[in-house]
C-alpha cells in the first residue's frame, strides 16, 4: 500500500448487504481511504466493483487487527477504525482506543454483544426485559423454560440477524431447538461461538427499534416479522406509526439501557416490544442498524447516520440533515418457507421496482445470485430483495414499498418467488 495520499479509514469486516457497501462511500465522501479488513474478501462483491482496497488477515485475531492498523497509523495516518458488523463492533472499538483514536468503550460494547450479560446488567438496573436463564446443556434448558413458562424463544447468546432465534411453544420443542443451537460449533461466518443459549419469556406485543445517536433519539421504528417461530425481518416503517406518547416512552426506555449498560457513543440500535406492562427491551445493539434502515432514516429525516458514524470515528463534524421525505418504509422480498428451494435460474424487475413511484433504492441481495442455489435459513439470509421507498404519508410509503417490491421476481428451476402479503412483505 502506498504511504502516500489520504488518510486511511479502516473498516473490520462489513455488512454482506444493506448498508455494508454506502460506509465505504461515506468514508470517500469526507476525503478519507477506505480499507477493508478481512478474513475472506470474497463475501464482499461491492469491494471490487467499487475499487475498495482490502487486507486479508484473521478478523477474529485481535493482535492481528492492531498491527495492521498501527502499520496504517504509521504511513499515511488512519484517521479511524468502525465495523458495520455486529461481530466485529469490540474488536473494532478497542482497536481505536489503543491507537488514541476516537471511539466508544471497548469493554461495554464487548459486555453488550454477549446477550445474556446484557440481559443481567439491565435487570439489575431496573430496565425492563424478559425473565431468562442463560444455560449451556440441552437439559438445562429445558428446566429453565419450565420455570419461566412456556411459550419462550431461545436464541444464541451472540448473534445478529434472526440467526437461530425461535419461539418454542413445550417442552418438546424446547428441547429439539436447545439440542440444535448447542450443537453448533460456528456461527454463519464460520466463527466459534460460545457453549450457551438463551432462554427467555416470550413477550406479546408489537415490536419497534429505537435509533439513537450519542445519548439522542432520532427516530423510532415500527417492525414488522414473518410467522412465528420465527423472527425474521420483513420490513419497516420510519418513524414507526404510533402515538406521541408510545414513540416517548420506547425512546426513554432504549436511552435508560444505553446508560445502564455504559454506552451512549455514536449509533446504537435498540429493539423492544411493547407489552401491556410498557416497553420491554429485547436486545440494545451497539452499532448503527442493519436491514436498511439507516437508508430509509436518511429517506424520511434527512440525517445520514452512516456518514455520522464515519464521522464520529474520524474526529469530524457531523454534516446538517437534509430535507426528508418525513415517512419511508422498507420491505424485502423474502424466500417462501413452503419448502421451495433449488438453482435460482433468473432475477426480474428489479430495474422496474427501481423506478417505481415513490422508490429510494431497489436491490436484491447476494442471495438472490443467478446461480446460486437457494436454502431457507429463518433468518436475514433468507431475504432475496429490498425495496425502500417514501411517501406523504405513512400508509403512501408501505405502499409504494410493498408495490414495488411486487415487481420483483425471483425465479426458481420450475418456481418463481414474488412478493406477497403471505410472504411476509406486508404489513404487520
Amino acid at each position: 500500500m502506498s504511504a502516500t495520499g489520504p488518510r486511511w479509514f479502516a473498516f473490520l469486516e462489513s455488512n454482506t448487504t444493506g448498508t455494508g457497501r454506502d460506509f465505504c462511500a461515506a468514508a470517500r465522501a469526507r476525503g478519507l481511504r477506505p480499507v477493508l479488513l478481512t478474513r475472506d474478501p470474497g463475501r464482499y462483491p461491492y469491494v471490487a466493483e467499487d475499487g475498495v482496497e482490502t487486507v486479508v488477515l484473521d478478523s477474529s485475531d485481535a493482535d492481528a487487527v492492531y498491527e495492521r492498523c498501527a502499520a496504517l497509523a504509521d504511513g499515511s495516518g488512519l484517521a479511524g477504525i468502525a465495523s458495520s458488523s455486529e461481530y466485529f463492533v469490540a474488536t473494532a472499538a478497542r482497536t481505536a482506543a489503543k491507537l488514541g483514536l476516537p471511539a466508544p468503550d471497548g469493554d461495554a460494547v464487548a459486555a453488550c454483544r454477549a446477550k445474556d450479560v446484557q440481559r443481567a446488567a439491565l435487570a439489575a438496573a431496573g430496565v425492563p426485559v424478559p425473565r431468562f436463564e442463560a444455560v449451556g446443556e440441552v437439559d438445562a434448558a429445558v428446566a429453565a423454560a419450565a420455570g419461566i413458562g412456556h411459550p419462550v424463544v431461545l436464541k444464541p447468546v451472540s448473534g445478529s440477524g434472526s440467526v437461530g432465534v425461535k419461539l418454542c411453544r413445550d417442552p418438546a420443542e424446547t428441547e429439539a431447538w436447545a439440542r440444535e443451537l448447542l450443537g453448533r460449533a460456528t456461527d454463519e461466518r464460520g466463527t466459534p461461538v460460545p457453549s450457551r443459549i438463551l432462554v427467555e419469556a416470550a413477550v406479546v406485543g408489537p415490536e419497534f427499534s429505537v435509533e439513537t445517536f450519542d445519548d439522542t433519539v432520532v427516530t423510532v421504528v415500527g417492525k414488522h416479522t414473518g410467522p412465528e417461530p420465527y423472527f425474521v425481518e420483513t420490513g419497516h416503517d420510519v418513524p414507526a406509526p404510533v402515538a406521541p406518547a408510545t414513540v416517548a416512552a420506547l425512546g426513554d426506555t432504549a436511552r435508560a439501557a444505553l446508560a445502564a449498560l455504559g454506552l451512549g457513543w455514536g449509533a446504537a440500535h435498540t429493539e423492544l416490544r411493547m407489552s401491556a406492562q410498557g416497553p420491554v427491551v429485547i436486545e440494545v445493539n451497539p452499532r448503527l442498524a442493519g436491514g436498511m434502515i439507516p437508508v430509509a432514516v436518511r429517506a424520511a429525516t434527512g440525517r445520514d447516520l452512516v456518514d455520522e458514524v464515519i464521522a464520529k470515528a474520524a474526529g469530524q463534524d457531523a454534516q446538517p440533515a437534509a430535507p426528508g421525505a418525513s415517512h419511508a418504509a422498507i420491505r424485502f422480498l423474502l424466500a417462501q418457507d413452503d419448502g421451495r428451494e433449488g438453482r435460482i435460474a433468473a432475477v426480474e424487475g428489479v430495474a422496474a421496482a427501481a423506478q417505481a413511484p415513490g422508490v429510494v433504492t431497489a436491490a436484491t441481495t447476494g442471495t438472490a445470485t443467478v446461480g446460486r442455489t437457494l436454502r431457507i435459513t429463518h433468518s436475514f439470509q433468507d431475504r432475496l430483495g429490498c425495496v425502500v421507498a417514501t411517501g406523504a404519508s405513512g400508509d403512501e410509503a408501505q405502499r409504494h414499498a410493498l408495490d414495488a417490491a411486487g415487481l420483483i421476481r425471483i425465479e426458481l428451476e420450475n418456481q418463481t418467488h414474488e412478493a406477497s402479503e403471505s410472504e411476509g412483505v406486508g404489513g404487520r
